[in-house]
């Protein structure tokens, strides 16, 4: 019964969200594709469109000698640069004395209202009502003049956005401090900054069948992979949803395997960051709206680089990669070898630090993997209040909170004093490898839960499962495990280690397929040979 009842409310639904559809199609069927010849038909047709929004503006004005021509201006409020509407459109209409009659003006096209009248920089004809309306609620200004099926869509973009600001989670010592920002403009504008190249390639796409949200691609045209390019474009066509507000929807929606606590689809708030990643053959994703930018394909050895380790000497570059790699198993596997050598495998446990730990522990009512997933638990409680509180606050209730909270459980005999330097070594190599955290926080409870079940042999256990799920993935097309898997000689030298600059002669193997060479041989710097 319940069963038959619920395919009922299935169907009934299914049957509603039908005729919404049905009627959407009406609705737009309804309305005309192209506008009349007659002014005022056409302001009625964008006024019902528009209905009686506040923001819609719509400017009446007549210019031409004896001002006989009949004209407005169509534009949304807060959104359009009025100071561009007046001083560039308005003014020069009205007021400039070389304007000619309505009976001239009959006899000449909307090309010589824009080259004679207007002093505006970009001007396009359109001829297509939703693409006027889809310009018009991006910030453009529509101009209807009578007589002309034909309108002039004027750019004068104008709303307010946010400066450029060094991003806050990807923030260096040496290196450039601008980050993108939520204006897709602004941010293809820093990257051809960064690459003054004409082949460096800018295609927009509209994402989102409500929001209708500017989606760019960038890439190098002669490196990127034309293959790569066309998956790209084939995975955002293939999106249908209402709304496209921030860049994590894109690639929820593009991602290989959405099933797998890895991220496939690499992201970054810095132009320097995604120049380079365009610079090796890769294709960056820019969203209206968002500073995020995506790149993709990404590798898994992409969470374990920074933009610094390639403005600083070498050395120190390779020391703190090879941290992060050991800070990546520290914070995976540290509470979960804690649980199974205090468990099951005391003997690998110095004897006088084993009576230390004891003695610490002694009279503690629970087990030690329930004592490490508790304190775990309250790490992050922590550590998401820290995040989502003012930054003063934040950064109070994260310190004193877990001082306390510390010491308390320590005092009151509920936890070790051992487990609390567990956790708090396993929380500060967290914060190292920021690109793969979210998988990092899933799998430590994993593992702490199969070291409290099976001791080493859990742990082993599921490193082998990550490893084989970690070599089966793709991020379009390319392993997400290489140059490990499969392995490749040449791009080892950025991997755990970064090798000079002038040795790293190639780009990624199995990225760039086109132009693989990305510098010349023997740049080895040294003092000039006198001939």
């Amino acid at each position: 019964m319940i069963k038959y009842l619920s395919k009922k409310m299935k169907l009934a639904q299914l049957l509603k969200d039908d005729n919404k559809k049905d009627k959407t199609k009406v609705e737009e069927k309804s309305r005309p594709a192209t506008l009349s010849t007659d002014l005022k038909t056409n302001l009625d047709l964008f006024s019902g469109i528009m209905g009686n929004s506040p923001d819609f503006i719509v400017r009446h004005f007549t210019f031409g000698k004896n001002r006989a021509v009949k004209a407005a201006l169509l534009f949304m409020d807060g959104l359009a640069d009025k100071k561009i509407i007046n001083e560039s459109i308005i003014k020069p209409l009205m007021y400039d004395i070389h304007l000619f009659d309505k009976n001239q003006l009959e006899m000449r096209t909307m090309e010589d209202i824009e080259n004679i009248l207007l002093s505006v920089g970009d001007v396009q004809h359109e001829a297509a009502v939703d693409t006027m309306i889809s310009r018009l609620l991006y910030g453009d200004t529509i101009m209807l003049v009578d007589g002309y099926q034909e309108v002039l869509i004027i750019d004068t973009k104008g709303w307010q956005s946010r400066s450029i600001q060094e991003p806050p989670n990807e923030r260096v010592v040496r290196g450039p401090r601008e980050g993108f920002t939520e204006t897709i403009r602004f941010n293809t504008a820093m990257l051809r900054r960064k690459i003054n190249n004409p082949d460096l390639t800018v295609e927009q796409v509209i994402v989102g069948q409500k929001t209708h949200t500017y989606v760019a691609l960038v890439y190098l045209k002669g490196i990127v992979n034309p293959k790569l390019v066309e998956e790209v474009k084939q995975r955002l066509k293939r999106i249908k949803t209402d709304a496209i507000l921030e860049s994590g929807y894109i690639e929820q929606f593009i991602e290989d395997s959405p099933l797998s606590l890895f991220t496939t689809v690499g992201n970054t708030e810095k132009p320097d960051v995604a120049a380079a990643k365009i610079l090796e053959g890769r294709v960056a994703i820019l969203i209206d709206g968002s500073p995020m930018v995506l790149t993709v394909p990404m590798l898994f050895v992409e969470g374990f680089q920074s933009a610094e380790d390639y403005y600083s000497r070498p050395y120190t570059a390779s020391l703190l990669r090879m941290l992060r790699f050991a800070s990546f198993f520290i914070t995976l596997l540290s509470p979960a070898l804690y649980v199974a050598m205090t468990t099951y495998h005391q003997e690998f446990i110095p004897t006088p630090l084993l009576i230390t730990m004891k003695a610490a522990s002694e009279g503690t009512p629970f087990p030690a993997v329930f004592e490490i997933l508790l304190m775990g638990l309250v790490f992050e409680i922590l550590r998401e209040g820290g995040i989502r509180l003012p930054s003063p606050v934040g950064q109070a209730l994260s310190i004193v909170g877990a001082l306390i909270i510390g010491d308390a459980a320590v005092s009151a005999g509920l936890i070790g004093a051992p487990l609390v330097i567990v956790i708090a070594l396993t929380a500060v190599s967290s914060f190292l490898v920021n690109p793969h955290q979210d998988a990092l926080i899933l799998l430590r409870f994993v593992f702490i839960i199969l070291a409290g079940i099976l001791g080493a042999v859990g742990i082993v256990i599921g490193l082998l499962f990550i490893l084989v799920h970690l070599c089966s993935i793709r991020s379009f097309g390319t392993p997400y495990l290489s140059p490990l898997a499969p392995f490749t000689f040449q791009d080892m030298k950025d991997t755990f280690i970064r090798a000079p600059i002038w040795t790293m002669l190639t780009r990624p193997q199995l990225i760039s397929k086109l132009n693989k060479k990305r510098e010349v041989s023997g740049l080895e710097p040294g003092p000039e040979q006198n001939s």
